[in-house]
C-alpha cells in the first residue's frame, strides 16, 4: 500500500495548530493562576496592617490554594501562625517547606531558620537548639550562633556558651568578651556558692584574662574577700576597681568605705580622698553615702560612730544612720549635701539633709530641698489616658493619643497611685 505524503503535508499543520492552542490554553490558566495568587497575598497584607488577622490568615490560605508552588505566601502564612502564638500550624507550614523536593538550598535554609524560631517560641528548646545548628555553613550561621547562645545563658550552660561565643568572635561577629566574663563570673558564683572558693577564684581570674577592664570580678573578689574577713584585699580590689572603671565604683562605695572604715584612719583617709575625687567629676548618691560614712568616723576617731558591717556582712545603704549627731561632723556633713543638692539635685540628698539640725543648713538648704521636691514630683504631676497610658500636663476630654472620649480619669498620676 502507497502512502500519499500529502496527507502528512496536511497534518504537520494541523498537529501544530493543536499544539499552538493547548500552549495558549495552559498559558492562559497559569496567568490566572499568578493573577489571583498575587491578588490575595496583597489582600491578606492589607488584612494584616488592618490588624485583622484571622481575616488575613484565610487570605493567605486562599493564595496559597490557588498558587500551592508559591513559596513566599507558605512562608508569610508560617509567620503570621508564628505571631498568632499558633505554633503547631507554623510548625507544619515550614516542615511541609521542608519535604518539597524541588526547593532550592537557599529556600531550604530559610525554612529551615524559620522552623527553627517556631521550635524556639513553643518552648522546643532542643529541638529550636538542633535546627539551628543544622544552619553551620549557611547564610543563617550567624544569627544561629547567637539564637544557640542565647538558649545555653538561659540553660546555665556557661562553659558551652563560653565556646558559642568564642566561634562568633573568630567569625568575625563581634566582640564578646565582656559577654565571656559574665560566663566566668556567673560559673564563679556557682561555684562559690557550692564552698569551691579555689575554683570561684581561678574563674574569676579567667574573666580578668577574658576582659581586663571588666568590672564584675573586682567587685564580686572584693565582696568575696571582705566575707571571709581578708579587709586588706577587699580593700585593694576595690582600689583597683575604681582606677580601672570608675562608674561600677558606686555598686561598692558603701562596702568600700566600711572596710576603710575597719581597717583605720589611714585606710579611711586614702579611702576619703579616692572617693572625693571621683565625686568631684561625677557625683553620686552613693559616694556621697561613702564620704558621709567617712566623715563620720574622722570626727569622732572611733569606727563605732558610725553603723558598718562586720565582715561576712554587707553594709547597710539605708539612708537611716548616715547623720551623726556630733556637732562637727554634722556641719561637714551639711556643707557636702549643701553643695551636692545644688548639682544633683536629689530626694535621697535632700533627706539627708533635712535628717540634720536646721541651724546646720538654713535657708539655702530650704531652697534646694524644695528644688529637689518639685523635679521629683513633676513627672507624677500628668494625667494619664486610661485606655492608651497617654501622659500630658494638662487635662484633654479627648485623647490626643488614641482620640478616646473621656478617657483621662480627672486625677493626676500621683492622686491615681496613692488610691
Amino acid at each position: 500500500m502507497d502512502f500519499d505524503l500529502s496527507w502528512l503535508l496536511l497534518a504537520l499543520p494541523a498537529a501544530f495548530a493543536l499544539g499552538w492552542m493547548a500552549s495558549r490554553l495552559d498559558l492562559r490558566q497559569s496567568t490566572r493562576e499568578h493573577r489571583d495568587a498575587p491578588r490575595a497575598y496583597f489582600k491578606g497584607l492589607s488584612l494584616l496592617l488592618n490588624e485583622q488577622q484571622d481575616k488575613a490568615i484565610d487570605a493567605f490560605i486562599e493564595a496559597i490554594q490557588n498558587a500551592p508552588d508559591t513559596v513566599d505566601l507558605h512562608f508569610a502564612l508560617g509567620s503570621l501562625f508564628r505571631r498568632r502564638g499558633e505554633f503547631q500550624r507554623a510548625i507544619r507550614v515550614h516542615e511541609h517547606l521542608l519535604s518539597r523536593p524541588d526547593m532550592p538550598d537557599v529556600e531550604r535554609h530559610r525554612a529551615r531558620h524559620a522552623l527553627a524560631q517556631d521550635f524556639l517560641r513553643a518552648g522546643l528548646f532542643d529541638r529550636a537548639e538542633e535546627s539551628f545548628r543544622q544552619l553551620e555553613g549557611t547564610s543563617f550561621e550567624a544569627a544561629s550562633r547567637l539564637a544557640i547562645l542565647s538558649l545555653q545563658e538561659r540553660a546555665h550552660e556557661w562553659d558551652r556558651a563560653i565556646e558559642t561565643a568564642r566561634m562568633l568572635q573568630a567569625s568575625n561577629t563581634g566582640s564578646f568578651a565582656t559577654r565571656i566574663g559574665h560566663y566566668h563570673c556567673e560559673a564563679a558564683l556557682e561555684l562559690h556558692q557550692r564552698q569551691d572558693h579555689a575554683g570561684a577564684a581561678t574563674r574569676l581570674e579567667e574573666a580578668h584574662r577574658e576582659a581586663p577592664d571588666f568590672a564584675r570580678p573586682w567587685v564580686l573578689g572584693g565582696q568575696w574577700a571582705h566575707q571571709r574577713g581578708a579587709l586588706g584585699e577587699a580593700f585593694a580590689k576595690w582600689q583597683m576597681l575604681l582606677q580601672r572603671h570608675p562608674v561600677a565604683f558606686d555598686l561598692v562605695a558603701m562596702e568600700f568605705a566600711s572596710t576603710a572604715r575597719l581597717l583605720g584612719k589611714a585606710a579611711a583617709a586614702a579611702a576619703g580622698a579616692a572617693i572625693q575625687a571621683r565625686f568631684d567629676r561625677a557625683p553620686s548618691l552613693a559616694l556621697l553615702q561613702a564620704l558621709q560614712a567617712l566623715d563620720a568616723q574622722q570626727t569622732t576617731g572611733d569606727a563605732r560612730a558610725y553603723p558598718q558591717a562586720a565582715p561576712g556582712q554587707t553594709p547597710s545603704t539605708s539612708l537611716t544612720g548616715l547623720v551623726t549627731q556630733e556637732p562637727a561632723a554634722g556641719t561637714r556633713a551639711a556643707q557636702r549635701l549643701l553643695a551636692a543638692l545644688d548639682g544633683m539635685p536629689s530626694l535621697s540628698a535632700a533627706s539627708l539633709l533635712l535628717r540634720l539640725p536646721v541651724e546646720q543648713w538654713g535657708p539655702r538648704g530650704q531652697e534646694l530641698c524644695l528644688r529637689a521636691v518639685e523635679q521629683a514630683a513633676r513627672p507624677v504631676q500628668r494625667y494619664r489616658c486610661a485606655a492608651c497610658g497617654f501622659e500630658a500636663q494638662r487635662y484633654f476630654w479627648q485623647c490626643p493619643g488614641c482620640l478616646g472620649w473621656d478617657t483621662f480619669p480627672p486625677r493626676t498620676i500621683e492622686e491615681l497611685e496613692r488610691t
